[in-house]
């Protein structure tokens, strides 16, 4: 399990090192139900601790993933986009961990504004995904996932109310999902590129 790691003032002189990559995995989907198998593929790999980080444009399908997920790991509610409510905490209906979940869209300084959402002492018992996180959560874990959702070019997006994929939105996006630090380090990640043949 992953401890949540805040850098220490004064420390060091130099860059912090690089953590490690997983070897990145592309893959290729076509309809929100395949986006949301890819959801729940991924949540067969993930256990308490774990630190999610989603990016994409708006509509590309990030809450569509992260509704997979939210199946995947068994837990009450749906999930929508908590862009109102910023976070939002659902609780496991078996044994699983909790799914903590994140829209950071409107915060823009970082770790300090997201003090008052206690993510950091969440993080060991959660599972915790963040909606446009890259560059203002990372320093909650050196072990994370990074999954980037991109869309064809010349494609527009569109989203429901919930900030989900409507059911007619069929573009193909990319999912690249990489994992960072010692958690993720020599993991396979390649049982995510049969998720988008089996989604609807």
């Amino acid at each position: 399990m992953s401890t949540p790691h805040r850098p220490t003032a004064g420390t060091g002189t130099g860059a912090a090192p690089k953590a490690p990559e997983s070897p990145a995995v592309r893959i290729p989907v076509g309809t929100p139900d395949r986006m949301r198998e890819v959801g729940r593929t991924l949540a067969r790999l993930l256990r308490p601790g774990d630190l999610v980080l989603l990016t994409g444009a708006l509509g590309a399908g990030k809450t569509t993933l992260a509704r997979g997920l939210g199946e995947g790991l068994g837990v009450r509610g749906a999930v929508t986009s908590p862009t109102f409510v910023i976070a939002r905490v659902h609780p496991p209906l078996g044994d699983g961990p909790p799914l903590v979940h994140v829209d950071a869209y409107r915060l823009g300084g970082g770790l300090e504004e997201m003090e008052d959402l206690d993510l950091d002492v969440s993080l060991p018992e959660s599972v915790v995904v963040v909606e446009w996180g890259e560059g203002r959560v990372e320093e909650l874990s050196e072990d994370r996932l990074h999954v980037v959702i991109e869309r064809a070019a010349g494609t527009a997006g569109t989203a429901g109310e919930d900030g989900a994929d409507r059911p007619e939105d069929h573009d193909v996006r990319t999912v690249t999902v990489t994992g960072v630090g010692g958690r993720w380090a020599g993991a396979d990640l390649s049982a995510l590129t049969g998720a988008a043949r089996r989604g609807g």
